[in-house]
């Protein structure tokens, strides 16, 4: 009897083994809703480097003497703290799926001890044992049979968990390229506006000189003179504020970077213009196909299902399979007792076990319509982020549109001032015109460069808000991607 227990209990065991992954891996079309496609440039890679290993790396990486735009936003991906632990976050979670995955396979329990009678036990012969005290040894192996569907919703919950933690690293990716191309083009920006400051000083320099050398000959007023210096002071303050505009942006960039505050790095690119080439509905049906935080909110609604999947577990019966092994002894060797039969030395035994708890005055009903109600709120929540995404794509279209329209315009405008300035300069030398004349030229000048460098600056960040709120990495920020 005991060897047939046996056989049958190892049968018992590998059957359970060999279908419990299977039932894994396999869920039913009923209880999982279907999976939306992952956003472009996302994958669920298991060799994800862990946050000591990249922040090791982030600081063994040079300091570069120059970075263009691409540069710059391929090693803030690599380097900065939030994208490294996004990518430890998505570590996380797989292990946590290994975890989830390891509760289908049986568990081996160890159980060692002793106990001291107070009286001498006796054996089954009905004779005193002769030892007060019993060692015993036990083992169990414990496998899950059914347990209302709780571990395979639990696994589904854990591979969902890692999907969403993957979309978060790709929406961390998008908010980091964001910020550094924004500041990027502010940094260029700060670089024209400070060319156009240092032009304009150098303009009224000049001025300042002929106006001077008139009044030295008493062809001018003094009122010339005061004028012209007063509009250099103010230009040279102008200035001032441009370079400190320009060292800003540089910290900002080296933060961004994980780069030392004071590097003197040299960001290079220039603000330039190219027509965007896509309309409104291409734009919005890569945002519904792509962007991360709508593949979060799908994946929310089935992490929530999965939620008052466990929950409603509570309403089935839950059965388990054990085979124990029990040895005793007189002493801590478990070498048994002359006083003991082979039987109570050591033997096996095999059962099962189901319970059913099949009432509780409503708990576990009104606990799974709780988590049934957690549901709607988040296919709610799913449903405003879609509308949200709309907006913010129709809300850039009209942006890059606005500013490419103010860029011809200020291009104009630009060349218009410029030689507006030439025909006043030309006047005052000939004695025809003002001083005036020519610093409110010169002012119209200044005014001009920095509206075009404004207008290129509020197109180029107008692209690269389309791409991210469309969930599309661009690094290089083409306009024609």
């Amino acid at each position: 009897m005991r060897t047939k227990a046996l056989q049958h209990a190892i049968a018992l065991g590998l059957a359970l083994c060999l279908a419990a992954p299977a039932l894994a891996q396999e869920p039913s079309a009923a209880s999982t809703p279907a999976m939306a496609p992952a956003p472009a440039g996302t994958s669920a890679k298991s060799e994800i480097p862990i946050l000591a290993q990249a922040q090791s790396q982030a600081s063994s990486m040079p300091v570069p003497a120059k970075l263009d735009l691409t540069q710059s936003v391929e090693r803030g991906l690599a380097a900065n703290p939030t994208i490294v632990g996004a990518r430890a976050q998505l570590q996380g979670s797989e292990y946590m799926v290994n975890s989830s995955m390891a509760d289908f396979f049986p568990t081996a329990t160890a159980y060692y001890g002793f106990a001291r009678f107070d009286k001498q036990p006796k054996t089954t012969a009905g004779v005193n044992s002769g030892d007060q005290t019993s060692w015993t040894g036990h083992l169990n192996i414990h496998q899950p049979v059914f347990t209302g569907f709780k571990l395979l919703k639990t696994h589904q919950k854990a591979r969902l968990t890692k999907e969403s933690n993957d979309a978060n690293l790709t929406q961390a990716e998008l908010s980091l390229i964001s910020a550094i191309q924004t500041n990027f083009l502010s940094h260029l920006k700060a670089k024209m506006d400070v060319k156009s400051a240092q032009d304009s000083v150098e303009r009224l320099q000049s001025q300042l000189k002929v106006t001077q050398a008139f009044f030295d000959v008493g062809l001018k007023p003094k009122l010339d003179v005061l004028q012209a210096e007063v509009d250099l002071a103010t230009a040279q303050q102008t200035l001032l504020k441009a370079q400190n505009s320009l060292d800003t942006t540089r910290a900002k960039l080296n933060s961004l970077l994980n780069l030392p505050l004071e590097a003197p790095v040299e960001y290079v690119g220039e603000l330039a213009y190219t027509p965007f080439g896509l309309d409104l509905n291409e734009c919005l049906n890569r945002a519904y196909k792509n962007r991360p935080d709508i593949l979060m909110g799908i994946k929310s609604v089935q992490l929530a299902e999965k939620d008052a999947g466990i929950t409603a577990s509570d309403f089935y019966p839950q059965v388990s399979a054990d085979v124990d092994f029990y040895k005793k002894g007189d002493g801590p060797g478990l070498s048994g007792s002359p006083n003991l039969s082979d039987t109570g030395k050591s033997y096996m035994t095999v059962g099962a076990t189901a319970s059913w708890t099949f009432f509780q005055w409503g708990s576990t009903f009104f606990k799974y319509k709780s988590a049934d109600e957690t549901v709607n709120k988040v296919r709610a929540s799913l449903d405003n982020t879609r509308l949200g995404a709309g907006y913010e794509i129709k809300q850039g279209m009209l942006s890059q549109r606005e500013a490419a329209d103010r860029i011809g315009v200020a291009k104009k405008s630009v060349d218009a001032a410029r030689e507006s300035y030439r025909m006043a300069l030309a006047r005052y030398q000939a004695q025809v015109g003002t001083n005036t004349d020519v610093l409110d030229a010169q002012a119209k000048v200044s005014n001009s460069e920095a509206q075009l460098s404004q207008a290129l600056t509020d197109y180029q960040t107008a692209i690269s808000s389309l791409y991210v709120a469309m969930g599309e990495k661009n690094p290089e920020l083409s306009t024609m991607k």
